[in-house]
């Protein structure tokens, strides 16, 4: 599983025309899953996601987690987060898992984020055509991969 983690002032996602989920303060979690991913990379992940560091303190210090500041989360999947650029032009995205994989490893990870941030996680909708708006707040990105733990 790869994901994109942004520290976000306020972010959304249309679909459609419509608003399906809008958050302030909080993050922005983009995810890519592959077939290998399992059920340990959901929880180790939602473990990272929720104790990353990224908020600041009363010094401005980044030293709190999305927990400490009672923050919000949406997460969208991003099959082109495993994009293959080695060859030509054109990203080849055969190591993005397909939807049959895909889908219920994503509801796992939403569910198990839930459990740990103890809220509702707002989503997008798999597979659909979105519009993802976002104020980074920062700005704070971080990549974090579970084939790679660092």
């Amino acid at each position: 599983m790869k994901a994109v983690i942004q520290r976000v002032a306020k972010a959304s996602v249309t679909i459609e025309g419509e608003i399906v989920a809008s958050i302030n303060n909080g993050l922005l979690i983009l995810l890519g899953i592959v077939d290998e991913d399992t059920q340990e990379d959901i929880i180790w992940l939602s473990n990272k996601v929720t104790n990353l560091r990224v908020f600041g303190d009363e010094n401005d210090v980044m030293n709190r987690s999305i927990i400490d500041v009672n923050g919000n989360a949406i997460v969208v999947s991003q099959f082109t987060l495993h994009a293959s650029t080695k060859k030509g032009n054109r990203p080849s995205y055969i190591k993005a898992a397909k939807p049959e994989v895909a889908i219920p490893l994503y509801k796992s990870f939403v569910n198990q984020l839930e459990k740990d941030l103890n809220k509702i996680v707002q989503t997008g909708q798999f597979g659909a055509d979105m519009k993802v708006e976002l104020l980074n707040d920062g700005p704070i990105t971080i990549i974090i991969d579970t084939k790679n733990r660092e």
